[in-house]
């Protein structure tokens, strides 16, 4: 197992630019107080602050604790698109979803996530397994305030 890691070193554009069906909106960090943008989740308590944007590597997933308990993983695409899921793999009940490979489907260019265990790709717009309909994990929205 890897140590964790800190993501006060990480470092992104000064841009969030939300392709289609993301749930991020556009806005320029300059634009905001202070310069700099927090990424929100909303869980079922409520939205919660979880990293600054520039925190966030594009093209990779991070692991989120909700304050329910819960796990989310965190994707930061490298368009710009932001999206959670539930972190839960739910064919080998692992928390690992946030470690799978970033892809997106042919045709349709709907972004996923596929598991680093059993491979399962998982729609990182609503959650549903692209392998198995009856299978699904949560999805979360996200914004940038």
């Amino acid at each position: 197992m890897s140590a964790p890691t800190d993501l006060t070193d990480l470092t992104g554009p000064p841009a969030v630019t939300a392709p289609a069906g993301s749930a991020t909106e556009e806005r320029p960090a300059g634009d905001l107080p202070g310069g700099s943008a927090t990424v929100e989740l909303r869980s079922p308590g409520g939205w919660f602050a979880v990293c600054p944007l520039d925190a966030l590597e594009p093209g990779r997933g991070v692991a989120v604790l909700l304050p329910d308990g819960a796990q989310a993983a965190l994707f930061r695409l490298r368009d710009g698109g932001l999206y959670a899921i539930g972190n839960v793999d739910p064919f080998t009940g692992a928390g690992v979803l946030s470690h799978g490979l970033v892809g997106s489907t042919v045709p349709g260019n709907r972004p996923y996530v596929a598991s680093p265990l059993l491979k399962q790709r998982f729609d990182l717009a609503d959650g549903r397994c692209l392998d198995d309909d009856a299978v699904s994990v949560a999805s979360y929205p996200v914004r940038v305030n």
